[in-house]
């Protein structure tokens, strides 16, 4: 048995998916191979870490799909459509005869030997768990793929060359900072240490242009966070302010309470 072979093994060992026979071919090379045991080592600590408790998060359909496909793709000691190559290391892996053209169909082994855990199906079938079954990783790459549109906005805005800020301080210790980009034409608020509004209440921003305020949307906080796209065209000498207002936004249009921030930018 080659080393590329005996790693094969490996990986299904850790994840306790050897047949009988394969088993004892995997315990006789480590016998034998006692240098390999680095290999072992590896797969198992990869595999254990998969058991590690953490909340579950139902993984994205597309992510978890994509990988089982790429996972029923890879070719597996001649699984259906695909001819197995031998081997020139190893004398006992040895691929089936090419069937003649128009020739009769070739008989199936009566005991084929079991599929095996390749390197690449052990690491995929690793990313489906952690995706699955942790979930935290797939949450994590769905963002990273799909940001907010406040997200790219603020990007936007922090790339151009006239980007312009302006911070104010909190009531409760917390900062809100606006970010805002003419070139862009798009604003960002940023705030820390922003309370949670009440129940059925939310937060609405607004333009002010001189004593005419502009709604602007509404927006969430998540843990005293947010990061909120205003929505419309911001003017030259505009504050940026924002209100405690019933759910859903101002039912009139005009804000219902005092400003909890107001940020000049002129």
């Amino acid at each position: 048995m080659n080393e590329k072979e005996f790693a094969e093994l490996a990986a299904g060992a850790a994840l306790h998916s050897l047949s009988a026979d394969d088993e004892r071919r995997y315990r006789a090379a480590l016998a034998d191979h006692p240098e390999w045991r680095t290999t072992v080592d590896a797969d198992v600590a990869a595999a254990a870490s998969l058991a590690d408790p953490v909340e579950s998060v139902t993984a994205p359909a597309h992510i978890r799909s994509a990988l089982l496909a790429q996972i029923a793709d890879l070719p597996q000691d001649g699984g259906a459509g695909t001819a197995a190559v031998p081997d020139a290391e190893d004398p006992d892996s040895v691929g089936p005869a090419s069937a003649p053209v128009n020739g009769p169909a070739a008989t199936p082994s009566p005991n084929p030997r079991p599929r095996r855990w390749g390197r690449t199906v052990f690491a995929l079938a690793a990313c489906l768990a952690v995706l699955v079954g942790v979930g935290i990783g797939a949450v994590v790459l769905n963002q990273q793929l799909n940001p907010p549109a406040s997200v790219v906005a603020l990007q936007e805005i922090e790339a151009a060359g006239d980007a312009e800020q302006a911070t104010v301080a909190l009531d409760d210790g917390g900062t809100a900072t606006a970010h805002w980009s003419a070139s862009v034409g798009k604003a960002v608020l940023v705030a820390d240490g922003l309370p949670a509004p009440g129940d059925g209440e939310t937060y609405e921003l607004w333009f002010v242009r001189g004593d005419a305020p502009v709604s602007a949307g509404v927006f969430d906080v998540a843990d005293g966070d947010a990061t909120a796209l205003l929505a419309g065209d911001m003017q030259a000498g505009d504050a940026i302010a924002v209100t405690v207002e019933p759910a859903g936004g101002s039912p009139t249009g005009q804000p219902t309470s005092d400003p909890v921030i107001v940020i000049p930018t002129a």
